[in-house]
């Protein structure tokens, strides 16, 4: 028999998925059948699949620890990628970090290992917060794409990372960026164009307003200034559609500078959007700052826009 105590980051987990994590050579028709002849107990009792799992929960598994040491074996695919993340907060619950460009959020087909999520495990791993698989894993409640930098906010318990995804959904979570585009812009509005998505152009397409396909989207802007035939702006993401503000941009007459697949051109040497997630506000109040990327302030020097930073 094998025990162990439910730790505080684990607390919310339901017991088949922390099985799942615990013992990640056992398919999870073999976690399943052992949940269900009682060969896992949770506070001396029989578990269930739904068994919500709370800190300080008494866990038994009742196998063998040479069968035990065997499942557990696999190591988490985060051991031996670098560390290096820029830290804007971190306490118990949360960890907001600084993305940097050329970063991924997250793995895709064209990256598995050096992403910004598995920086932030590994991060972690090395401070001891997670282990090598008895652990529910952080993970982010918002995502940036590859080339565009700033805030990301990870939820480092189950519990957290639950309600902060709530609040993104529900907008109780406010995203505010800042964006280079093309041209002289001024004022402050609304662009409600609805978008739709081909994947495999990966690409977001502005609609008319009188098409029916497609889904609701709403950013708000501000002018903050002009010079040297461009405009810094700050946007207000209300709803989280991919590529939203770079799609939305270009239906407004403004494509980002350097945002070459929506219509922006390349400038200062700048090959991809200049958009910079800068801020983000909790529902409790708490609001993290991170400063534009080196790229995103060379241009803004060269530019004269610095000058707007501030408004």
């Amino acid at each position: 028999m094998i025990q162990f105590e439910i730790l505080h980051q684990d607390s919310g987990k339901k017991l088949h998925r922390y099985m799942r994590q615990t013992l990640p050579g056992l398919p999870l028709s073999g976690i399943y059948k052992m949940i269900r002849v009682g060969r896992i107990k949770v506070n001396g009792k029989k578990g269930k699949n739904d068994t919500v799992l709370m800190a300080g929960d008494q866990l038994a598994i009742y196998i063998a620890e040479q069968e035990y040491s065997e499942l557990v074996r696999a190591k988490p695919k985060f051991q031996g990628v670098q560390t290096d993340i820029d830290v804007v907060y971190e306490d118990e619950h949360i960890l907001v970090v600084n993305k940097p460009v050329n970063l991924l959020t997250h793995p895709d087909a064209t990256e598995h290992k050096d992403t910004l999520i598995n920086r932030v495990l590994a991060y972690l791993y090395q401070k001891g917060e997670i282990n090598d698989g008895r652990s529910f894993l952080p993970a982010t409640v918002n995502r940036l794409d590859r080339n565009t930098s700033g805030i990301v906010l990870i939820g480092k318990d189950s519990e957290t990372l639950r309600k902060l995804s709530e609040d993104i959904r529900e907008h109780r979570i406010y995203k505010r960026y800042l964006a280079v585009v093309w041209g002289k812009l001024s004022g402050e509005g609304e662009i409600a164009v609805p978008l739709s998505r081909d994947g495999g152009q990966n690409k977001t397409f502005a609609q008319n307003h009188q098409v029916t396909v497609g889904k609701s989207a709403l950013t708000y802007f501000r002018a903050l200034g002009s010079a040297a035939g461009f405009t810094l702006v700050q946007i207000n993401l209300i709803s989280g559609r991919t590529h939203q503000i770079r799609a939305h941009m270009k239906a407004l007459g403004h494509p980002l500078l350097g945002d070459l697949k929506y219509g922006g051109k390349k400038a200062f040497s700048v090959e991809h959007q200049l958009l910079h997630a800068y801020d983000i506000e909790l529902p409790d109040g708490r609001s993290f700052y991170a400063p534009p990327s080196p790229v995103f302030s060379d241009v803004l020097h060269s530019t004269g826009l610095r000058r707007y930073l501030s408004q």
